[in-house]
């Protein structure tokens, strides 16, 4: 890491701000040059700004982070300018003719991950930060960014290497004065630790969805009402809705913020029997949607004179709406909620319903140890290492092999060890600038 690297830290566009920060062993050399000195530690300086050739670029905040206190854990800087994209433009030209390099995507962040400022799960919290849409995320990702992710991982590991001590002593010193019974000291620490992956695993879930969002699916035949309810949901017209049958022949997924929670509202083609391609492989992709969704609405005409079939994928706890209501109940003769989407107090009320679902289901009472399906299959790694290590009664070298495996996938988790490509693919879904 000898370059020097800088990137917009905001938005491009008409602004009237913009961050412009630089981190690497020559910033203190180019903070020099374009302000005409150093200004105090981590004080904002106002200075004005010149590019090499000793063209004014502009008048602006300068700050300075000397390293290793700073986000990088190296020399670091930020200018503060009026955000024309021109003045953003000359900044940056002078930058590069100081021979400084543009940053990759997620490159600063990479770079306080390597220099031991972040662990790899703290460095995921920035870039779920940085996502974030609404105030469970935000909490999700500012308590992982504090370490309580991390803080637990560590917990788990200690653990482990104690049991490991055990285990060792147990082979390597068999003759010397240990007691007989140490490895067997390891077999409740193992016990103890599988129940917690089990329930970090069984939780991943949660996390997993507060980040992505609740998936809820809109299911029914042609001409319930779907797409008409997911515009009264979505206050916008997300879908077409006309009177004639199988209109909606894709997926329409529209967010939104259910109880603090993100949600994924989903329009699906309307299930029925079909000799049209197009239309059938819309009915697929409806039932493949709604059997991977957290909850189901099905939406029945209440103005018809017989009840549909129940849709496969319907689940015992799933929604049930009587539409048109308006239009007079015909009496399908089915459990359900009478409804219209034409009425506010109707919508209102199932908005109020659907974030009870939302809230029920993600809300807990501590953050999850696991917030992505990375963290999950490195636990669930971990947990079946653990459990091989507890079956082992005799051969204490491969329960101590075991044990010695899930403390590297634990490891993994953090970032205490990981390949090259899996940091690589993890911080380029950062911005660029972060």
């Amino acid at each position: 890491m000898t370059d020097t690297i800088f990137a917009p830290a905001t938005a491009a566009g008409r602004a009237a701000i913009a961050v412009v920060r630089l981190t690497g062993p020559r910033t203190e050399q180019a903070v020099r040059t374009l302000a005409g000195g150093l200004p105090k530690p981590r004080r904002a300086s106002v200075r004005r700004l010149f590019a090499p050739d000793g063209a004014e670029i502009d008048q602006g905040l300068v700050l300075w982070f000397p390293g290793p206190r700073s986000y990088t854990g190296e020399d670091a800087a930020e200018f503060h300018v009026h955000g024309g994209r021109a003045v953003v433009a000359a900044l940056l030209e002078a930058l590069a003719e100081l021979g400084l390099r543009l940053a990759e995507p997620g490159e600063f962040t990479r770079r306080a991950f390597e220099h031991g400022q972040l662990d790899l799960a703290q460095a995921e919290a920035v870039a779920d930060l940085i996502d974030a849409e609404t105030v469970a995320q935000r909490r999700q990702a500012l308590a992982q960014l504090d370490g309580r992710l991390s803080a637990v991982q560590a917990r788990w590991r200690d653990a482990l290497t104690e049991a490991l001590a055990m285990f060792e002593a147990a082979v390597d010193f068999p003759d010397e004065e240990v007691p007989e019974d140490v490895a067997a000291r390891a077999r409740p620490i193992l016990a103890s630790l599988i129940t917690e992956l089990e329930a970090a695993v069984a939780d991943a879930g949660r996390g997993e969805r507060v980040r992505e969002g609740y998936r809820i699916a809109l299911i029914g035949a042609p001409n319930a009402g779907k797409s008409t309810l997911l515009n009264a949901l979505a206050k916008r017209d997300a879908a077409i809705v006309t009177e004639i049958p199988g209109t909606t022949r894709d997926i329409i997924e529209v967010p939104l913020q259910l109880g603090g929670y993100k949600a994924i509202v989903a329009d699906t083609a309307g299930l029925r029997d079909t000799p049209d391609v197009i239309e059938a492989e819309g009915v697929r992709r409806a039932a493949a949607w709604a059997d991977a969704a957290d909850l189901r609405i099905w939406l029945v005409d209440g103005a018809a004179a017989a009840a549909p079939n129940p849709p496969a994928s319907l689940q015992p706890d799933d929604l049930v709406l009587l539409t048109k209501r308006d239009l007079g109940e015909g009496g399908p003769g089915l459990p359900g909620a009478p409804f219209t989407a034409r009425s506010p107090n109707d919508v209102a009320w199932l908005e109020q319903t659907l974030a009870e679902r939302v809230i029920t289901a993600l809300a807990g009472a501590e953050p999850p140890a696991a917030t992505r399906l990375r963290h999950k299959a490195l636990l669930e790694e971990a947990a079946t290492r653990l459990r091989q290590a507890a079956a082992e009664a005799e051969a204490l070298e491969l329960a101590a092999e075991d044990v010695r495996l899930a403390s590297r996938a634990l490891d993994r988790i953090t970032g205490r060890i990981d390949p090259e490509e899996v940091l690589g693919k993890i911080f380029s879904t950062f911005c660029i600038g972060k």
